[in-house]
C-alpha cells in the first residue's frame, strides 16, 4: 500500500506546471530510466544509452521476438568455402542523417570499432581471418573457423549494439567516446536541444530507409516513424513522474517505481505492462584488479551471506510477482539456464560463516568503496542492500552516493580507491543480456579486456570458447552448465535475482513493441 507521503507528493505532482501537455499526437515525451550521460552506444553498455542508440543507428541484423536474427541493413547474405567465408549485402538506398551514403565501408569501420569493445564482438574479430569492404555495398568476413552466430553477433539486442555510424566516427578509438551522433537510424538527435539532466530531444529522419518487407518483431522487420518528435523528459523524483503521467504532462514512464504501480493502476487512463519477459537481473560487480576483490575467497565470503530474497524485496516491495529467486548466471526459463552449481546461492545463508570466511581469507581491512546512484531508485536499492551487507560481513564500507550518468564514467577506472578507483557497484543485466555464454558479457574473464571489473578465469574462457565453437544445443547446454559451476567458484560477478520490470504509457499510446522502450511503429493519439 502507498505510504501517506508518496500519495500527497503524486497528488502534488498533478498540480506542479513543470511540464506542457502531451497532448500534441506529433510529439511523445517519455521519462526514461535516467538521464542519458553517454552518447556513445558503444563506449558504455548502459541500457540508457543503448535504447538512445538504436533510435539514432541502425543495425545490420536485428532479434525478432524470438530471439532469431533478422536481415535489417543488409538485404541477406551467402556463406561459403564451409562456413569461412561470408558475404553480406547492404541494402540500396541506405543514407545517414548528414546526406552520406552508407557504403561497406563504414559498417566495416563500424564492426571493428564494436568488436573492440563488446565481449561477442572480440569474440567475432578473434575468428576473423580479414574483414573487408568488397565494393560500396558488400562486407566480406574470412573467417579463421565457422562462426555460425555472425548474425546473431551482428544483430543482438543488448549493449553495446553494433551500431553503423560513418567511417570517419568509426575510426574513434572505441576506449574514447563519439559525441557526435549521425546514425541512419529512424530519428536524428537534435544536439542543441540537449539539457543534461533535464531533457534530450529527436525528430524524424525524413530520409529513414525502413525495411519494405516483413513484420515489425522486437528490432527486426520495418522501422516506420509515425510520430515526428520524440523527447526525453529526466525526472529523477519517482512521484513527479508519476505525476506528469497522470496529467498527461509525458505520454510514457519507462521505469516507474513498484511502490507506485497501484497509483497508476487505478488510472484509467494508463496502461502498466510487463514489457521484457526476460526481465532484469540483478548482479553486485566487484573489482578484480583492486584488494580486496583480488583474492578469490573473499569474493566467496560474500556468497555465503547473499539473500536473492533481500535484494529483490527492497526492489519490488510488496509486488510479489515481480521478482523471482533463485537465479544463477542464466536467464531462467530459458534454454541455458540449470540447477547445477545452485546451491551456492539457494542453500542456507549465514552471516557467522561469512565473517568467518572472510578473516580466514585474510582481509586486511582494506576501504572498500561502494557506488550507489541515488538518480535510479531500482539500482540505488540493490546498492543499499548490498553495501549494509558487505559491512555486517565486515567490509570497510565507503559508501559513495552519485548520479547514474558519473557512475558509468567512474566505472571505467581501473586505479586504486584512493586514486579514484572504485570497489563495487550493483546494476542490472537485461535477461536478454544473459541468455547464454556469448552474450553474457560479465562472464567474460580476460582480465583488462572484460567488462568493468576485469575478472580473470581462464578456465571460464576455455569453456566459453568451446560453447560458442559447439552447433549442438544439447552439448551447449552440458557446456552452459558447467560454466555455471565453474562461475560460482570463480564469482566474476553475485547474481541477485531477477526483476520483471513494469513500464506505463498513457492509453493515448499504442502499437507498443515487446521488449525495452522501442519507438518506431507505435502511434500516438491526441
Amino acid at each position: 500500500m502507498l505510504s501517506r507521503r508518496l500519495l500527497l507528493a503524486a497528488g502534488a505532482a498533478l498540480s506542479a506546471p513543470r511540464l506542457a501537455r502531451a497532448g500534441d499526437a506529433a510529439t511523445l515525451r517519455f521519462v526514461p530510466q535516467s538521464d542519458l550521460g553517454i552518447l556513445d552506444p558503444i563506449w558504455t553498455a548502459a541500457y540508457v544509452t543503448r535504447n538512445h542508440g538504436l533510435m539514432v543507428f541502425d543495425t545490420l541484423y536485428g532479434l525478432d521476438d524470438g530471439f532469431q536474427p533478422q536481415p535489417q541493413m543488409v538485404e541477406g547474405h551467402v556463406v561459403a568455402d564451409a562456413g569461412l567465408r561470408w558475404t553480406l549485402t547492404l541494402r540500396p538506398g541506405l543514407v545517414f542523417h548528414d546526406g552520406e551514403p552508407v557504403l561497406a565501408r563504414d559498417a566495416v569501420a563500424s564492426i571493428r570499432r564494436w568488436g573492440g569493445r563488446d565481449a561477442f564482438g572480440l569474440s567475432l574479430m578473434a575468428a576473423t581471418e580479414a574483414l573487408t569492404a568488397l565494393d560500396d555495398r558488400r562486407i566480406e568476413f574470412r573467417l579463421k573457423h565457422p562462426f555460425p552466430l555472425l548474425p546473431y553477433a551482428l544483430g543482438k539486442a543488448g549493449s553495446p549494439i553494433c551500431a553503423i555510424m560513418p567511417e570517419r566516427l568509426a575510426r574513434t578509438d572505441p576506449f574514447r567516446q563519439v559525441t557526435e551522433m549521425v546514425g541512419s537510424g529512424p530519428f536524428r538527435f537534435l544536439a542543441d536541444e540537449r539539457v543534461a539532466g533535464a531533457r534530450v530531444a529527436y525528430a524524424r529522419f525524413e530520409r529513414y530507409q525502413s525495411r519494405e518487407t516483413g513484420v515489425p518483431s522486437f528490432i527486426a522487420g520495418p522501422k516506420r516513424a509515425f510520430v515526428d518528435r520524440i523527447e526525453w523528459q529526466v525526472l529523477p523524483d519517482a512521484a513527479t513522474a508519476a505525476g506528469a503521467l497522470r496529467a498527461r504532462e509525458v505520454d510514457w514512464w519507462e521505469a516507474p517505481t513498484f511502490d507506485l504501480l497501484p497509483l497508476l493502476a487505478r488510472d484509467r487512463g494508463i496502461r502498466v505492462t510487463v514489457p521484457d519477459p526476460t526481465g532484469y537481473i540483478g548482479i553486485m560487480r566487484m573489482n578484480h584488479l583492486q584488494p580486496p576483490f583480488n583474492n578469490p575467497a573473499i569474493r566467496r565470503a560474500i556468497l555465503l551471506a547473499v539473500s536473492q530474497a533481500d535484494f529483490m524485496a527492497a526492489v519490488t516491495g510488496a509486488v510479489t510477482d515481480a521478482a523471482r529467486t533463485g537465479v544463477g548466471f542464466f536467464c531462467p526459463e530459458t534454454p541455458m539456464a540449470s540447477a547445477d552449481g545452485l546451491d551456492a546461492i539457494t542453500a542456507p545463508r549465514s552471516l557467522p560463516q561469512a565473517q568467518a570466511a572472510l578473516k580466514a581469507a585474510g582481509y586486511q581491512g582494506e576501504r572498500v568503496v561502494v557506488m550507489v546512484p541515488t538518480d535510479f531508485p531500482t539500482l540505488k536499492a540493490l546498492g543499499d542492500v548490498g553495501a549494509d551487507l558487505l559491512k555486517r560481513i565486515g567490509f570497510n564500507v565507503d559508501y559513495q552516493a552519485m548520479d547514474w550518468g558519473s557512475l558509468l564514467q567512474r566505472n571505467a577506472k581501473q586505479d586504486p580507491v584512493d586514486q579514484g578507483g572504485w570497489s563495487v557497484f550493483h546494476t542490472y543485466w537485461s535477461g536478454l543480456d544473459m541468455l547464454n555464454p556469448a552474450v553474457n558479457s560479465s562472464l567474460r574473464a580476460n582480465g583488462t579486456a572484460a567488462g568493468r571489473g576485469w575478472p580473470t578465469s581462464p578456465a571460464l574462457e576455455n569453456l566459453r570458447d568451446a560453447w560458442i565453437r559447439e552447433a549442438d544445443e544439447a552439448a551447449q547446454r552440458r557446456i552452459a552448465a558447467e560454466i555455471q559451476r565453474q562461475a560460482f567458484t570463480d564469482l566474476p560477478y553475485i547474481p541477485l535475482g531477477q526483476m520483471l520490470a513494469r513500464t506505463a504509457y498513457r492509453s493515448s499510446v499504442s502499437d507498443v513493441l515487446n521488449g525495452f522502450s522501442l519507438f518506431w511503429n507505435l502511434r500516438k493519439a491526441v
